[in-house]
């Protein structure tokens, strides 16, 4: 109770604080960040995007593993799991994904809609995977143990990356860089002289 009383007189003393100096617009993220200090409160580093995202993705492959029946451990995760993971997303997805007897198959713009699946995007895919083998290890989990850096995920990953490419009718070809060719000026080419 004590806790909780004094928790509020801090956070009571920290609004007035904050409405004191609200006119002031020279206040930094530094001089805040002291003040919390100075009143005993912990302040959370601020985490950029693709950190909060990390936290998010393995948080929710979390609560799959505790969904699943039976419930799993990650310690007893494998790369199978992971890629009844990845199919379970499909569900959620936003990407339409035509099937082989669509008559829109292989076009990049469909003229029309059609009752094809959506299914999650390749490169959703790709990241997620990214950051939950970023997870596992930061987590605890020993590189040689992460089920997302499996051969099986890293095939499931190209072959959705190619399926959804022949549906689309886009190739996902890495492109070559072309050099572009040096183009000589007159004065270049014939040595400038002057006369």
């Amino acid at each position: 109770m004590a806790a909780a009383v004094a928790a509020a007189a801090a956070a009571a003393s920290l609004s007035r604080y904050n409405n004191n100096n609200n006119n002031s617009s020279s206040t930094s993220a530094t001089q805040n960040h002291q003040n919390h200090h100075q009143l005993g409160l912990v302040v959370p580093p601020v985490m950029s995007r693709y950190e909060s995202q990390k936290r998010r993705d393995w948080n929710t492959f979390g609560q799959y593993l505790k969904n699943h029946r039976p419930p799993l451990t990650l310690s007893r995760c494998s790369g199978a799991h992971v890629l009844e993971f990845l199919r379970y997303l499909d569900q959620f997805g936003k990407t339409k994904v035509h099937t082989e007897n669509c008559p829109f198959f292989g076009h990049p713009n469909p003229p029309a809609p059609c009752p094809c699946p959506l299914k999650q995007a390749w490169g959703s895919l790709d990241a997620l995977i990214g950051r939950l083998r970023a997870a596992f290890e930061e987590n605890g989990g020993q590189p040689e143990t992460n089920p997302f850096g499996v051969r099986a995920v890293r095939l499931y990953l190209r072959e959705v990356r190619d399926a959804q490419a022949k549906a689309r009718g886009i190739g996902y070809d890495k492109k070559k860089r072309t050099r572009k060719p040096h183009v000589t000026t007159d004065s270049e080419a014939c040595g400038s002289t002057s006369i």
